[in-house]
């Protein structure tokens, strides 16, 4: 039985409740519900211009809904601005990778540990114990998450001189140093050769395995989504077109006619 299986009795994780939101009149979202449960792997899909990433934006804070709520463990999080929401337990990649360039590796991802660390100016300045203590707990993470992901050997390496598909775990890596409970990956695929994509699969539900990490992922890949996600929600236009497991959508008349095509193709 999955996480995911033996989760469905509990209250959600993250619930969004009725989630609208509109720029200048134009409706990008409208009237979104769904829940996500610990352990899960859900899957976000639909046709460009569906609102996906407008409701990611709203998921991580950097849009504010126009009505609706959003709320993680019962509380709502629409009150957090953005650079809180990592301490609540909210992580994210972007669809276009968002790394600073000039930095090695394992400086990208201490920039991820330290979004839950508790220090100060002053008491980083003063080089208190309790400080010190932070930066060598900090440090041992970071070195593991290197480990886990395969990074170790680029380490220090600037990140602007990787390889695509490398920068794209580099990513991933400053996410989880920031312990989420909810990890938001957004169209991780993007750019990945079929064999990559494979491999991310495989990481994907390793990381919801190994570290109890839920896992909300925007993602065009048809194949990826319907191979690794427990349960699915469909956009189009704005408004939610369908939920189910892979295969309930994958069989959606709806569904098909948006966004997947006929089944013979």
């Amino acid at each position: 039985m999955t996480q995911a299986q033996l989760a469905q009795g509990n209250d959600p994780l993250l619930a969004v409740r009725d989630v609208s939101v509109v720029f200048g009149g134009i409706v990008a979202l409208n009237g979104v519900s769904f829940d996500m449960r610990q352990g899960q792997i859900l899957g976000l899909i639909g046709p460009n211009g569906a609102g996906k990433t407008t409701l990611f934006n709203c998921l991580s804070r950097l849009y504010q809904p126009s009505s609706g709520d959003i709320l993680m463990e019962g509380k709502s999080i629409l009150t957090r601005p953005p650079h809180r929401i990592a301490e609540i337990g909210i992580g994210r990649t972007f669809q276009n990778v968002a790394l600073f360039p000039n930095l090695s590796v394992i400086d990208n991802v201490r920039v991820g540990a330290h979004a839950r660390t508790s220090s100060d100016i002053v008491s980083d300045s003063l080089r208190l114990a309790w400080v010190r203590r932070g930066e060598a707990d900090m440090n041992k993470k970071v070195h593991a998450i290197l480990a886990y992901l395969d990074l170790e050997e680029v380490a220090h390496t600037v990140v602007s001189g990787l390889p695509f598909g490398t920068q794209k775990r580099v990513e991933l890596a400053r996410a989880l140093a920031a312990d989420p409970k909810i990890l938001l990956l957004d169209e991780p695929a993007g750019g990945l050769n079929h064999e990559e994509v494979h491999v991310l699969g495989d990481l994907i539900r390793k990381i919801r395995d190994d570290r109890k990490i839920t896992v909300l992922l925007v993602e065009h890949h048809m194949g990826l989504v319907m191979s690794i996600a427990d349960h699915v929600v469909a956009l189009n236009f704005g408004r939610k077109l369908a939920e189910g497991t892979p295969a309930q959508i994958q069989a959606d008349p709806d569904v098909i006619k948006a966004y997947l095509g006929s089944k013979d193709q």
